[in-house]
């Protein structure tokens, strides 16, 4: 992944793709750091250098990271250490 800042554009291929192709890790950050108890659908639907916010059964979950974001490459070193 290039190290591109993340502008609206990449926040939703970054969506898109986590949506698409890796679900069970959204549903592991809504249950761990979101504290969503049994979700049954849940969506990425933004990501910027503070947080992603997830629609879980309907209601919106911002979750923090544990550090600003510095550009794509970083989103994405993130997001796989939270799904670990």
């Amino acid at each position: 992944m290039a190290n591109e800042p993340i502008s609206t554009e990449v926040s939703k291929r970054i969506c898109l793709h986590m949506n698409r192709d890796h679900n069970s890790s959204i549903l592991k950050y809504a249950v761990n750091y979101g504290g969503a108890d049994n979700p049954k659908h849940v969506e990425m639907v933004e990501l910027n250098q503070e947080l992603m916010i997830l629609n879980v059964d309907g209601k919106r979950i911002s979750i923090y990271f544990d550090h600003i974001l510095k550009d794509s490459s970083d989103a994405h070193k993130t997001l796989v250490n939270m799904a670990k």
